[in-house]
């Protein structure tokens, strides 16, 4: 089911916007090109939002899912790795001592800055044993505020830095070209693999780390395994579209409400959960303020904050 709802929701994103299409032309011209107007905004416009928001939710419900079951903390979410914090910092630089302009550029700076940030949290919060929990989220709390310091220094000296960065940092999947997509995959690639290989001992570790490794498990290796993997994806993930909250602190309840606590299961319908909502809030900022839109990031902050003092109201794991 929620494959089908994730399929219909790309659909939708191509035939919803200032032009609407019907799903049949969609389709049309999605497979057969024929240089006609609607084949020009389905391919040039519509696929590569689409392609973005499909991609960087499943990414940052994957990371989400990761982070919370690595730090055993229902209300943990990747930016407690200074990830989005690095990435805007790094971005605030590029603009402002080289002159970077397009979202290409913006990409490989936000990369570079989320990949720096997440490794100084990992390091200042690796005991002897491996990463701790606490530790982590301390770290990060502080790289977090030292990098928006520098940020706001920046910027609040140079108006045309402010100019150029608000509109990157609101998080948005418009305005961005299939090229952007490309740049971050292998990194989401890795990512997911990374992911993938960290999944199966997360239902240990929620023991405890006595007890996982008692049981064969090595806890050390398995943590680092799930850092990079958060870091990998969330840092991807804003690099390719800006900042985006709520939707790695959200979807790792909604996707345990469908298929329980075992993070075999949280961890791919945290991806697909991902998907479809990141998508479905850029199509409600396209028609929500028609003609205009809103970016996907401003949606996300509408509705994800109400959901989220829903889920935390009615959530036992959180009241404990």
């Amino acid at each position: 089911m929620l494959l089908a709802l994730v399929v219909l929701a790309g659909v939708a994103s191509l035939a919803i916007g200032s032009r609407p299409l019907s799903p049949g032309a969609v389709l049309d011209v999605l497979f057969h090109d024929d240089g006609s107007d609607a084949a020009t905004i389905v391919h040039a416009l519509r696929v590569p939002r689409t392609v973005l928001a499909l991609a960087v939710g499943a990414a940052l419900g994957v990371a989400g899912a990761l982070m919370q079951g690595h730090t055993r903390n229902p209300l943990a979410d990747p930016g407690l790795l200074g990830v989005e914090a690095g990435a805007s910092c790094a971005v605030v630089i590029g603009i402002f001592a080289f002159g970077v302009e397009d979202v290409s550029g913006y990409a490989w700076f936000a990369l570079a800055g989320a990949g720096l940030a997440a490794a100084a949290v990992f390091a200042i919060g690796s005991t002897r044993r491996g990463p701790d929990p606490v530790s982590l989220v301390l770290a990060g709390a502080a790289v977090t505020a030292f990098l928006g310091a520098v940020t706001a220094s920046i910027i609040v000296r140079d108006s045309d830095t402010l100019d150029s960065y608000r509109f990157w940092v609101v998080g948005s999947v418009a305005g961005r070209d299939m090229s952007v997509f490309w740049q971050v995959l292998p990194f989401l690639l890795l990512g997911l693999i990374f992911a993938t290989a960290s999944t199966p001992g997360l239902n240990l570790l929620q023991l405890g780390e006595d007890v996982a490794a008692s049981l064969g498990m090595h806890p050390r290796r398995q943590k680092a395994m799930g850092v990079a993997a958060v870091m990998l994806l969330a840092g991807g993930a804003t690099a390719a579209c800006g900042p985006i909250g709520f939707v790695g602190l959200v979807v790792p309840h909604l996707a345990r409400r469908i298929g329980g606590v075992d993070y075999r299961w949280v961890v791919p319908y945290s991806a697909l959960v991902g998907a479809l909502l990141l998508t479905v809030a850029d199509i409600i900022g396209r028609v929500i303020v028609r003609p205009a839109e809103l970016q996907v990031g401003i949606v996300m902050a509408l509705i994800g904050g109400p959901a989220f003092i829903v889920l935390v109201r009615s959530s036992p794991m959180i009241r404990i």
